[in-house]
C-alpha cells in the first residue's frame, strides 16, 4: 500500500487513536514532512555508511598491509576492529537518545564517523590505523543503533519487519558495490587512503540530507532519565525477556558467520580460488542475493508473519550450510560451487535478519533507544568476535567458514526454540 504522506508517526492505513499510533512529532528544521519512502531510504543509507566504511577497503587490504607492514591474517583486523568497536559503542547512543532525542545523538555519531574517516586517511602505522578504526566504529555506533529505534517510534510488529526489510534492501546495495567503489577509488587516485576520504564525504552528504529532512521521533512522554538505575533497568529487559534475548543472540550467531565471510572474503576469493580480480563482482553477487531476499521478505512478511518466514529461512539456511561443508571438505572445491552456495546462504539471511530484529524489538515501544542499543551491542560484539575468529582461522580453504555457517545455524535454531518455548512457525504477532 502506498503511504506517501507518512510523517512523524502518521500512517494512512490506520486511524488516530489506534494502538501503537502516535501523534505527529515535531517537524524538521526545514518545516517539511518526511514521507515513508524517503524515511526508508534515509535510514537505509545511514546504516549503509557503516557498510561502506567496512567493505570499501576490502579490495585494498593487500596494498594497505604492504604499506603499513601488516603480515598474514592480521590485515583482517582493519575490519574486525571497526565491527567490534561499533558493537561496544552501541551501549552509549540508545540511552542518550531516549533522553535527549534521536537527532542530536545521530548527528554526533555522524560527526565522529566523518572525523575518524579523515584521520584514518593519514594513519602512519598499522597500529595507529587499527586504533583509529576502533575509535571510528565506537563513535559511529549510533548510525547502526538508532535507525531501528526511529522506526520503532512509529510502528511495531510485522509492519516494522516490512519496513526494516525494505531498509535492508537499500542498505545491501552499498556492500554489493562498496568493493567496486574502493577498487575504483584506488585505480583513479592511486592510493588506498583516498577510500577513507570518500567515506568522509559520503558522511557529510548524508548528514546534510538528514539534518534538512529528518524530524525528531522521540515522543515527550517516552523520555527516560539519564540515571544508571533507569538505564540498567531498560537494558536489562533485553537480557531477561526470553523473546528478546533468544532472537538477539540467534541473529548474533548467524551474522557472526557472515562476518567471518566478510573478514576472509578477499583472501578466500583471491588466494584459495585464484579469482582476485573478480572479487568485487563476486562480493556484489552475494550481497545482491541478500538484497533480493530482503525485498521479497518485505512483500510477504505481513501476510505470513515474521516468525513463519524467518523460521523457514533458518532451516533452509542449515540445509545450504550442510552442502557448503560437504563441498568444502572435498579435495578440490571450485569457485563454481562456493559462490552459488554462499550467495544462497546470504539470500536466506535476507529472510532472517530484519525479522529477527523486529521480533526482538517488538516489546520495547517506550524504551526503543535503550533496547536498540542493548540488542545492537549484544549482536555486534558477539558477531564481531565470532567473525574475527572465523577469519583468523582461515587456512587457505573454505572449511573454517563452512563449518562456522553450519554450526551457527544449529546454535541459532536452538536459541529460537528457547525464545519460543519450543514452538516454531507461530502466527504473525499482534500490534501493540
Amino acid at each position: 500500500m502506498r503511504n506517501d504522506q507518512y510523517s512523524a508517526g502518521e500512517r494512512a492505513d490506520v486511524q488516530p487513536g489506534q494502538a501503537g499510533v502516535r501523534a505527529p512529532a515535531a517537524l524538521p528544521p526545514s518545516g517539511k514532512r518526511i514521507g515513508e519512502r524517503q524515511l526508508i531510504w534515509m535510514m537505509a543509507l545511514l546504516m549503509a555508511l557503516n557498510a561502506l566504511g567496512i567493505d570499501a577497503v576490502l579490495p585494498a587490504l593487500d596494498n594497505l598491509a604492504a604499506d603499513l607492514g601488516a603480515t598474514g591474517n592480521s590485515r583482517q583486523f582493519v575490519v574486525g576492529a571497526y565491527l567490534l568497536a561499533a558493537g561496544i559503542g552501541a551501549l552509549v547512543p540508545g540511552s542518550l537518545a531516549d533522553r535527549y532525542g534521536r537527532r542530536p545523538v545521530l548527528f554526533t555519531s555522524l560527526g565522529l564517523y566523518i572525523l575518524f574517516s579523515l584521520l584514518c586517511a593519514v594513519a602512519w602505522s598499522f597500529e595507529s590505523l587499527l586504533t583509529l578504526r576502533f575509535l571510528q566504529g565506537f563513535g559511529a555506533a549510533g548510525i547502526v543503533a538508532l535507525p531501528p529505534a526511529i522506526i520503532r517510534d512509529r510502528v511495531g510488529g510485522d509492519k516494522m519487519a516490512r519496513m526494516m526489510s525494505l531498509i535492508f534492501v537499500i542498505f545491501l546495495m552499498v556492500p554489493a558495490i562498496a568493493p567496486s567503489i574502493g577498487q575504483g577509488v584506488v585505480m583513479v587516485m592511486g592510493d588506498w587512503r583516498w577510500i577513507f576520504v570518500f567515506t568522509a564525504v559520503a558522511g557529510v552528504l548524508m548528514g546534510y540530507w538528514a539534518w534538512r529532512n529528518l524530524p525528531e521521533t522521540l515522543h515527550p512522554e517516552d523520555k527516560q532519565l539519564i540515571r544508571p538505575r533507569v538505564i540498567v533497568r531498560n537494558m536489562r529487559a533485553t537480557l531477561t525477556m526470553r523473546q528478546a534475548l533468544g532472537y538477539t543472540l540467534g541473529s548474533a550467531v548467524i551474522f557472526g558467520a557472515l562476518f567471518g565471510f566478510i573478514n576472509s572474503a578477499q583472501q578466500l576469493v583471491g588466494e584459495a580460488f585464484g579469482a582476485g580480480p573478480w572479487f568485487p563482482a563476486i562480493f556484489a553477487a552475494c550481497a545482491g542475493a541478500m538484497a533480493i531476499a530482503s525485498w521479497t521478505n518485505s512483500r510477504i512478511v505481513e501476510r505470513f508473519g515474521a516468525r513463519r518466514v524467518s523460521h523457514t529461512g533458518l532451516f533452509l539456511f542449515l540445509g545450504v550450510a550442510a552442502l557448503q561443508l560437504f563441498f568444502a571438505t572435498q579435495t578440490e572445491e571450485t569457485l563454481w560451487t562456493f559462490v552459488p552456495l554462499m550467495a544462497a546462504n546470504m539470500m536466506l539471511l535476507g529472510f532472517i535478519g530484519a525479522n529477527f530484529g523486529s521480533i526482538a524489538m517488538h516489546p520495547f515501544q517506550e524504551t526503543a533507544g535503550a533496547a536498540a542499543s542493548a540488542q545492537t551491542f549484544i549482536r555486534m560484539v558477539s558477531a564481531a568476535l565470532i567473525g574475527a575468529g572465523i577469519g583468523y582461522a582461515y587456512n587457505g580453504t573454505a572449511i573454517p567458514l563452512a563449518t562456522a555457517l553450519f554450526c551457527g545455524a544449529l546454535i541459532c535454531i536452538g536459541l529460537v526454540l528457547y525464545a519460543e518455548r519450543g514452538k516454531l512457525f507461530g502466527p504473525p504477532v499482534s500490534e501493540d
